[in-house]
Parts: C-alpha cells; sequence; structure tokens
C-alpha cells in the first residue's frame, strides 16, 4: 500500500513537471495544463492511476487555503465596498441561472424538483479555475476580478441554502426520510437536529469567538511561535490555523471552502499576516493543482463516445446560457463592454462545488445514474474549455473589439500655470506635490485615465490627455507657460515630447526625466535644457548611508558623495561627444573611473574615522 502512495505521488509529480510548463510554453496556463496531466495518467487515459476518487477530498484542500489567502487579502471595508456586486449581481446571477435552467428543464419533459436541483447546482461556477486565472493574469484587482470574485462569493455562501433546499425537494419527489436524513444531515453539522435558530446562534458566537481570538490570542501565539526562530514551527501553525478554521466553521454547518474564507477575512488586520500567506502559499498552489489534476482524471471518456453530440451540445449550451445572462447582469449593473465579456466567458462554466452538489442529488435519488455520470462529465468538460475560451478571448476578441469602442475623448483644458508636468506618476508626482505645496500652479496632461481618477479621488486636478500631440501642448498652455516638466514613462514618448517642444515652443524651458546615461545623451540631443536621471541620486543616497553604517562619519560622506556627483555629471556630458563611437567612449570611462577614485582617495581623510 505504501509503496503503491509513493508510486502514485512520483506520477503526479513527474507528469506535472513535464506537462505543465509545456502549456505555459504555448500560453495555456498552468490550469489547462494540470487538467491535461489529469486526463493522460487516469483511468480512461494511460490508466496510470486507476482511483482519483480517493484523492479529489485531499485534492480540494487546495481550493480551501486558496479562499483562506483571499480572504486575507480582503478587509471588512473593501468587502463592505463590494457589498453591491457580491449581493446585487452575485444574488441575481445564482437565481437567474438556476430558473433559466430548470424551464430548460421543464422543457424538455423532467420535473421542476430535479430541474431545480440540477439548475442550482449548475448556476455555480469554479472558484478555483477562475481565480487561478485572474492571479495568472494579473486581474484579480481589476473591476473583472472584484466583480468575478464577488459572483463567486455569493455562489459560495449560496452552497449552504442549496444543501439545506435539496432535501425539501427530494422529500416531494416521495423519498424515504430515512434516505435524506442519510444523505443530507452531514452536511449540517453537529447541529443537524437542532432548530434553525440554534444553527445561526452558532455560526454567530462562533464567528465572535474567532474575531476575539484573533484580536486577542493570536497575535501572542504568534510573538511566541516567532521567538523560537524555528520556520518550521510558524509554517505548521499557519496550516493549522487554516486546518483549525475550517473544521470549527464545518461543525456549525458552514462549508469548508466558505468557513476558510471568513477565518482569512477575520486575520486581514494580522500583523503576521504577510508571514502567513508566505508560509501557506507553497502548499496552497501543490493541493491546488492536485485538484485540478484529479478534475481531469474524472473525465469518462466512454460516457462522452456513448453521446458525443449530445454532451458536447449539452456544454456549450451551459456555458452560452451562464455567459448571456451575465452579459445581461453586467449590463443592467453598468459594466463597459470589455469588462462585460470578459466577466461572462470566465464564469461561464460549472464548479468544483457541483460535483458535491450532484453526489447529494444522486444520493437522494433526485437524478438516476445515467444523468449523474452525464452531469459530472459536462461539468468537468466546461471547466476545461474554460482556459482555451479565455485565452482565444484575450489573444483575438479583445483586440478587435478594443478598437470598436468609442476612444476617450481628451479633457478640455481651462487654465494656464506657469508649470506643465506631462506624466504624473510616481516621478511627476513628487515633482507636482513640492510645487503646489509652495503655491505654483501646475498643469498636469496623463494618458492613463485610470491614474488620472486616481489623482482626483484624492482632490488634485489632472486633465486626460497625450502630451506628445501638440495640439494638445497647445491647448494646456505651452505658448504662455515658462517650464515643461517631462515625467512620462517611455522613454521614446520623453524625446518625442522634448523634440515637438523645443521646434515649436523655443522659449519653453525643458526639464526631463531621463532613464539611463543613454537616454539622458538622447534627450539632450533633442532641446533637453536640464535632465535628471531617475534613480542616480537615490542610489547615491543609499551609497553615502552605507558608508556612514560602515563607521565612516557623515559630514566626510557628505562631502565624498557630492564630489561623486559632480565629477559624474562632468563625465556624463563629456561622453555625449563620443557615444557614437564605442571605443572612444570606453576609453572615457576607463580614464574617467581612474580620476573618480584619485579624487575620492585624495579628499582630506578624518583622522577620527573609525575604519570599517
Amino acid at each position: 500500500m505504501e509503496s503503491k502512495l509513493l508510486i502514485n505521488i512520483f506520477i503526479f509529480l513527474a507528469a506535472a513537471c513535464v506537462v505543465v510548463p509545456l502549456a505555459s510554453r504555448f500560453k495555456l496556463g498552468s490550469v489547462l495544463g494540470y487538467l491535461i496531466v489529469g486526463v493522460l495518467i487516469g483511468p480512461f487515459g494511460l490508466g496510470l492511476i486507476d482511483q482519483p476518487e480517493r484523492i479529489m477530498g485531499f485534492a480540494e484542500f487546495g481550493v480551501i487555503m486558496m479562499l483562506f489567502l483571499i480572504g486575507l487579502e480582503l478587509e471588512p471595508e473593501i468587502l463592505w465596498r463590494l457589498r453591491r456586486s457580491i449581493i446585487g449581481l452575485g444574488g441575481l446571477q445564482v437565481v437567474v441561472t438556476s430558473v433559466a435552467i430548470m424551464l430548460v428543464g421543464m422543457a424538455m419533459g423532467h420535473d421542476w424538483q430535479t430541474t431545480l436541483a440540477v439548475g442550482m447546482a449548475l448556476s455555480l461556477s469554479s472558484t478555483a479555475l477562475v481565480m487561478q486565472m485572474l492571479q495568472e493574469k494579473k486581474l484579480l484587482h481589476t473591476n473583472v476580478g472584484q466583480s468575478s470574485f464577488s459572483v463567486l462569493l455569493f455562489q459560495d455562501i449560496a452552497v449552504i441554502f442549496i444543501l439545506l433546499i435539496l432535501p425539501f425537494l427530494a422529500a416531494s419527489l416521495g423519498v424515504p426520510e430515512s434516505r435524506i436524513a442519510r444523505e443530507s444531515g452531514h452536511a449540517e453539522g453537529l447541529l443537524a437536529e437542532a432548530p434553525a435558530w440554534m444553527q445561526a446562534g452558532a455560526v454567530a458566537l462562533v464567528l465572535v469567538t474567532m474575531i476575539a481570538a484573533a484580536r486577542f490570542v493570536l497575535p501572542r501565539l504568534f510573538h511566541a511561535v516567532a521567538k523560537t526562530n524555528l520556520r518550521e514551527l510558524f509554517t505548521a501553525t499557519s496550516l493549522a490555523l487554516v486546518v483549525g478554521t475550517t473544521v470549527l466553521m464545518e461543525m456549525v454547518g458552514v462549508s469548508p471552502a466558505l468557513g476558510a474564507f471568513i477565518g482569512g477575512v477575520i486575520l486581514a488586520n494580522s500583523e503576521y499576516k504577510r508571514t502567513i500567506e508566505t508560509d501557506i502559499e507553497p502548499f496552497k498552489g501543490l493541493l491546488l493543482g492536485l485538484f485540478f489534476i484529479t478534475v481531469g482524471m474524472g473525465m469518462n471518456f466512454e460516457v462522452l463516445l456513448e453521446n458525443p453530440l449530445g454532451l458536447m451540445g449539452a456544454v456549450l449550451g451551459l456555458m452560452a446560457l451562464k455567459a448571456l445572462i451575465l452579459i445581461v447582469l453586467a449590463k443592467i449593473f453598468g459594466f463597459s463592454g470589455e469588462e462585460n465579456l470578459g466577466l461572462a466567458l470566465g464564469l461561464a462554466q460549472g464548479g468544483e462545488f457541483a460535483f458535491v452538489l450532484f453526489q447529494m442529488i444522486y444520493g437522494l435519488r433526485v437524478i438516476d445514474g445515467e444523468m449523474y455520470r452525464s452531469l459530472m462529465l459536462i461539468v468537468t468538460i466546461s471547466i476545461a474549455l474554460t482556459p482555451l475560451i479565455m485565452e482565444l478571448y484575450a489573444r483575438y476578441a479583445v483586440p478587435r473589439f478594443v478598437t470598436m469602442l468609442p476612444e476617450r475623448q481628451f479633457d478640455a483644458i481651462n487654465e494656464r500655470n506657469r508649470v506643465i508636468i506631462a506624466g504624473f506618476g510616481r516621478y511627476g508626482q513628487v515633482i507636482g506635490r513640492f510645487l503646489r505645496h509652495q503655491g505654483v500652479g501646475i498643469t498636469v496632461l496623463e494618458n492613463n485615465p485610470d491614474q488620472i481618477e486616481l489623482v482626483r479621488k484624492f482632490g488634485n486636478s489632472a486633465y486626460f490627455g497625450d502630451a506628445t500631440r501638440l495640439d494638445l501642448l497647445r491647448s494646456a498652455g505651452a505658448a504662455e507657460a515658462d517650464i515643461l516638466v517631462v515625467a512620462v514613462d517611455g522613454p521614446d514618448d520623453a524625446l518625442t515630447i522634448v523634440r515637438m517642444a523645443r521646434a515649436y515652443f523655443p522659449n519653453l524651458k525643458i526639464y526631463a526625466r531621463a532613464r539611463n546615461r543613454r537616454h539622458a545623451y538622447e534627450l539632450d540631443k533633442a532641446g533637453a535644457d536640464h535632465f535628471r536621471r531617475e534613480t542616480f541620486e537615490s542610489s547615491l543616497n543609499m551609497a553615502r548611508e552605507v558608508m556612514i553604517a560602515l563607521g565612516f562619519k557623515p559630514v566626510d560622506m557628505e562631502r565624498k558623495a557630492k564630489k561623486f556627483m559632480a565629477h559624474d555629471v562632468m563625465t556624463l556630458k563629456k561622453s555625449f561627444e563620443f557615444f557614437d563611437n564605442e571605443p572612444e567612449l570606453v576609453n572615457l570611462s576607463k580614464l574617467s573611473a581612474e580620476e573618480l577614485e584619485r579624487i575620492l582617495r585624495e579628499d582630506v581623510a578624518d583622522p577620527d574615522k573609525i575604519k570599517p
């Protein structure tokens, strides 16, 4: 038994190491790679592992860990801000999808109880799949990412109510009470026989206890663990926290995944949050990969071959119906066209909770064995198709769709100031704050609409526009202004702005942000009056502080840093003569280095300096 377990573990890891990098290489994503691994090694592929259901429960713990980590990132005020999307968009999606599938099923001749049960299970999407795709594409904190998360969160909450509704549907179909009790009792935890008010009270009591523990007990516990300097003990404590939270919530009838999420939210303000994330992340990734592998192993191709057209039609019909409903709902909630389509396609598949619900529905004899196997395969195929659909959407649909969208019009500029700042990112903001706080009026131009909205949130004025356009510089008052600060991120854009400003506004003094020495040379050639390399001074300040930390006197290091800067600026300007002549440039660099070393060594040393 132990030997077979080790062989299975080796097969899992080896197959993942080979196939997943190949899938990523072809930009299919890690999720699809894990699904392919599952198909290849499963009972319907090469048959290397023949009983995937034995490890499904263990693999699902990866989903639990993922939701715990998501909860850690969401402080209660963020959840409150998302309440409209969670309750409104998420609630309507579950209800409308469930009813729509029920109506389709009834039109096909099935009773309403069966079709409603199936509809509720199919209304759920794959939290594991969608969150993994959003994280891989760095979309989790975008509008699409947060809205997708809101819908998924409501779906996870809805699982509790679905588990409560299913026994009533079974009873209305005449299923014996003994079977209903056996199949559904475990879903309600230790309080299965208790009245609803007692179950709700138990959940509330557990939540209050967890909040109190997070506030008063866990900081002391983690502090004591941290003092041991044993990293493995901290990891064990973090894992125990996830498992304990999940078990505690499950005991009072809350689903494990939702319980883990709530535990993460409660700990979101903990000072040890980042350490917990770091400890759990590798386990989460490994177990989540295992979950997707087991989903792939569960794809029963024998069932598919019996009725390939019917099953694939059902898969595409399910995804089209869910996508259509989401498109309509997203439109009602004010999403743009691109966000609307991305949200709909990303959530159109079935979810991992459907596997659990279908097992219960089948156990309650609400559906027969043939329908059970078909529905499980439909959900699995829809999960497998989603990464492909999203990749095609990202590659082809989005670029074409975006070109059809009306471009945002540049803002009308109705003020005139002595200083114009082109680009208001991290570099331009520092300059702008320094000038504004001393009463100097500035006109800010920024071509990133998200950055514009962020700046305006904090009460500052900025105009949406592309400073590489001559008409925009004219409307910003470049002809009357004294100074133009070019602080845009793109080096090529900066050169374009400098050349244009020098040609059309000769009286304008131009101060430009340089990316490096080569860029500084090009800016000087383009006509910039002054330039500053963006990291030079901060790097030199850091070097000065390092020398002071090594024991050298601050006054000596301040003087030498000034000499270093003066020499470097002089050498840089001298090097402009040789930037297109590499041998001469290399020779100048060597001579400059020798001269700089002599200047710093011959500087009067302080006899009281501490030797490093």
